[in-house]
């Protein structure tokens, strides 16, 4: 899909358009639909080109994925549980990575940089398969919002991470120093992006009441905050996660118009159901293409490592805070266990491993095969474990939109 080719497109919209109909009545996640959809639009003979690029996903899905859902973060409780999200963001990062980054190198047999590439992969959860997930699992809202913030947070570390060992595999040898900047830059320069980006739209939306005018400058705000923070490698989901944020907390407070709010909202709920329908579609397309008997053991290996890793992130974080006002409670902490997905981003990272290191094609299918489980399984008995732990929400039928609204 490098091109626009329209009839595809038709196709695949009216496809997702069925897969919501079947899997809400079935009341199974949308997005295990989509993939298993995209896997049989894939292995049909059709001649569909259902290539997934990091280009694509970058420049095209994760900006309004990550703007909507940043939309609706209250900046209160958001602030008020930040120390415990930046310990699972960096604590609980490391730690995963660690584990699979070993695990891998020791039983797999993988080089370090191999393995460490694929540690950094598996240690940040995904925002988008998180996102689409807990739009159809309703829980607490201070669960939800642990959850995904935590996922779109760690996405800053994941990205330092990866280019640190792109520029180890390029023959440089970065030092402690070198990584502390790399880091507040990419994590720090992409919330000062998104700032910058979206404080002056906001100035010029104030001076408007047209719906359509409102609309085009948060759009700028999305693309323009997320394309402008990596074209300069920084953290694009923190500067789209901070427009967001802003857009959704400051906005409207006089910015945007009282008649454009719900016209915002409502813009950009169907952009991220467009997103997120044809993105999961092309993962399933990719999925389909998996050599699953010659990685059968190393793509074993490695979910149970990711789950072990994932692990490590939550039980022994959460033990930090215990008795303290940030107390997190067990049976959340199976949820942020369990409900750690893995999707677009691994995905995309994993494609721009660079053709230096040696497990660069076996790594790229071993993920694909993490994700495959990470929304089959994962994304199928994630209903019933909230139902089990007595964490579900009731307004199944009101939307976080008009609840905030």
């Amino acid at each position: 899909m490098d091109a626009v080719d329209f009839s595809t497109l038709g196709l695949l919209l009216f496809v997702a358009a069925i897969v919501a109909m079947v899997t809400r009545r079935l009341k199974l996640p949308y997005s295990a639909g989509l993939v298993a959809a995209g896997i049989a639009l894939a292995l049909l003979p059709l001649g569909l080109d259902l290539r997934l690029t990091p280009q694509l996903i970058f420049s095209v899905f994760l900006p309004p994925l990550i703007f909507e859902a940043a939309i609706q973060i209250p900046w209160a409780p958001f602030r008020r549980e930040l120390p415990l999200l930046f310990a699972l963001v960096t604590v609980g990062v490391a730690l995963a990575a660690g584990l699979v980054t070993a695990g891998m190198h020791y039983l797999i047999g993988w080089s370090w940089l191999g393995a460490a590439f694929f540690g950094v992969l598996m240690a940040a959860t995904d925002p988008v398969s998180v996102i689409a997930l807990f739009k159809d699992v309703k829980v607490d809202h201070r669960l939800q919002l642990l959850v995904e913030a935590e996922s779109l947070l760690n996405d800053g570390v994941a990205a330092v991470g990866f280019a640190l060992l792109v520029a180890v595999a390029a023959g440089e040898a970065p030092g402690l120093t070198s990584t502390a900047s790399k880091l507040a830059t990419t994590a720090f320069g992409g919330i000062a992006v998104g700032a910058a980006v979206t404080a002056p739209l906001l100035l010029l939306a104030g001076r408007t009441t047209d719906r359509l005018v409102e609309l085009t400058l948060t759009a700028l705000a999305a693309f323009g905050a997320f394309l402008f923070a990596e074209h300069f490698h920084m953290s694009g989901v923190l500067a789209a996660l901070t427009a967001g944020m802003i857009v959704g907390n400051i906005g409207w407070m006089g910015s945007i118009s009282d008649s454009g709010r719900p016209a915002v909202l409502g813009f950009w709920e169907f952009a991220a159901f467009l997103a997120n329908s044809l993105l999961f579609i092309l993962i399933g397309g990719r999925e389909a293409a998996i050599p699953i008997l010659t990685i059968l053991e190393a793509a074993g290996v490695a979910t149970l490592l990711a789950l072990l890793g994932r692990a490590a992130a939550v039980y022994p974080v959460a033990l930090l805070f215990r008795g303290g006002r940030l107390c997190v409670p067990v049976a959340y902490q199976h949820i942020l266990w369990w409900g750690g997905l893995r999707g677009a981003l691994a995905l995309a990272l994993a494609l721009a491993i660079p053709a230096a290191v040696p497990e660069r094609e076996e790594i790229v299918s071993v993920v694909f095969a993490v994700v495959a489980f990470s929304i089959f399984v994962q994304g199928l008995t994630m209903a019933p474990l909230v139902r089990r732990l007595g964490l579900r929400r009731e307004e199944e039928s009101i939307s976080r939109s008009s609840a905030d609204a």
